[in-house]
């Protein structure tokens, strides 16, 4: 498999770290760029980065040159973004514009009509929204980016349920680890032996983003799923990983709990035959033991990719309840990134 230049826009930060970490070792794809702000530019990646990551330093990414965030400065087949979306939108577009795709953790273009906001087992098929794209008049280059971190967990939760019964509204509590707040992350004040229960901007997303993931590709375009969520964020004195507990009311409810479980259990991902390298070979894994899923425990499960349910159980109020877990910032960041590359190149999207 011939490997792919990848650059990571936004590398010195804590998403762009990710990116490096779960990089090391990809069989397909090659970090040869690295773009910063232009107070980094010029500086060796060691010297412009303070490494937050639990591993060391790839030392071949330690001593790469780091470039602010232009085209013609990354010579690269394509580019992760984990830049802030404050300033994502224009650096993300110069970039599709000059041919050269942008795969974006970045929240500017995830409502936009043509550009999929995707997770691999959720809609794949979206991926042929990049045919309607008008950044790059050669089709070389374009947009695709992955949702909110609570979003992805959410939606992934919910998606064999989605399959087989329909949802008609949902309750949720997420509570977010400090990672999800970037580094230096909360004050210590706020967060130790503290719940802060509003996260601003958060509910907004998790209520719209998993109607564009949920929807149905027709005509070119993508018609929402039309159901209500009503969320609550809340910041938790967690390292890495989001907890949520979900309650929904079903189109088709079976009167029966166990038919739920069952398919759960059998849910089958639509991309589990094309053998990409970071795919959890189990996308979604359903507990028994009413303990977990917990974020110190199962957060990292496959490799952090691994979405974990637990307490699925009848609802008093609605028709189901049940708790999810999903890394954030490896599912719901960097990682879900990547995996749509991967997929971007088993469709044949991806140019070397």
């Amino acid at each position: 498999m011939a490997e792919y230049r990848v650059g990571v826009l936004g590398a010195t930060g804590t998403v762009g770290q990710k990116f490096i970490h779960l990089l090391r070792n990809h069989p397909w794809f090659r970090v040869t760029a690295l773009g910063a702000s232009e107070r980094s530019a010029g500086k060796t990646y060691r010297e412009a980065t303070n490494w937050t990551e639990s591993t060391e330093m790839p030392d071949d990414i330690a001593e790469m040159t780091v470039t602010t965030c232009e085209p013609d400065r990354m010579d690269v087949d394509f580019v992760f973004s984990g830049l802030d979306a404050a300033i994502a939108g224009d650096i993300e577009k110069a970039f599709a514009e000059a041919g050269k795709p942008v795969i974006t953790n970045a929240r500017v273009y995830r409502q936009h009509e043509t550009v999929p906001l995707m997770v691999p087992e959720i809609n794949p098929d979206h991926i042929e929204l990049i045919n309607e794209q008008q950044f790059d008049p050669n089709g070389r280059g374009f947009i695709v980016t992955n949702p909110n971190c609570v979003c992805i967990p959410l939606t992934m939760a919910l998606k064999p349920i989605w399959d087989a019964f329909g949802v008609e509204s949902v309750i949720l509590t997420s509570m977010q680890a400090v990672s999800g707040a970037g580094y230096p992350g909360v004050p210590s004040l706020d967060i130790l032996g503290n719940i802060v229960p509003y996260i601003g901007g958060e509910e907004e997303k998790i209520a719209l983003e998993p109607m564009k993931l949920l929807g149905k590709l027709e005509n070119k375009k993508i018609t929402f799923a039309d159901f209500p969520i009503q969320a609550a964020a809340a910041r938790v004195p967690v390292v890495d990983g989001h907890l949520l507990s979900v309650t929904a009311k079903l189109k088709n409810y079976p009167g029966d709990i166990e038919k739920v479980k069952e398919a759960v259990r059998n849910w089958r991902s639509p991309i589990a035959d094309l053998n990409l390298p970071s795919a959890p070979a189990e996308p979604v894994h359903l507990y028994d033991d009413p303990r977990y899923p917990q974020p110190r425990h199962h957060a990292l499960a496959a490799n952090g990719l691994q979405v974990g349910m637990g307490r699925l159980r009848e609802s008093k109020v609605l028709d189901i309840a049940f708790t999810a877990l999903g890394h954030n910032t490896i599912r719901g960041a960097a990682g879900c990134s990547i995996l749509n590359a991967e997929l971007l190149h088993a469709r044949g999207y991806l140019k070397r």
